[in-house]
């Protein structure tokens, strides 16, 4: 993770706190879909809970999104990186995420 991606999320604590919530939601759900595909796991309960667990991570990565739009750290962050909200939490949450 870059220097400035790194001092960007240790100014908001709860932006921090719901990206690793996003992120463990992902890896799970991931993990779940590998699994599955290896296994060729197949059904009906194989299936309810791969789409749980995408609901997990849709609801995780949407109150993410919410909060970069409503947090003033958070804003303000965006506005001293240059970016808008929208874009710096997309690409903030993508490289943080994949690193």
């Amino acid at each position: 993770m870059n220097k400035q991606l790194s001092i960007s999320t240790t100014i908001c604590s709860e932006y921090q706190a719901l990206l690793e919530e996003s992120q463990r939601a992902l890896e799970t759900w991931n993990d779940l879909r590998a699994e599955v595909t290896s296994s060729r796991l197949v059904g009906k309960e194989a299936g309810d809970e791969l789409l749980r667990l995408q609901a997990k991570f849709a609801r995780a990565y949407a109150m993410l999104q919410h909060h970069t739009h409503n947090c003033l750290l958070c804003k303000l962050m965006a506005h001293i990186e240059g970016n808008d909200s929208e874009s710096r939490s997309d690409a903030r949450y993508n490289s943080e995420l994949y690193v």
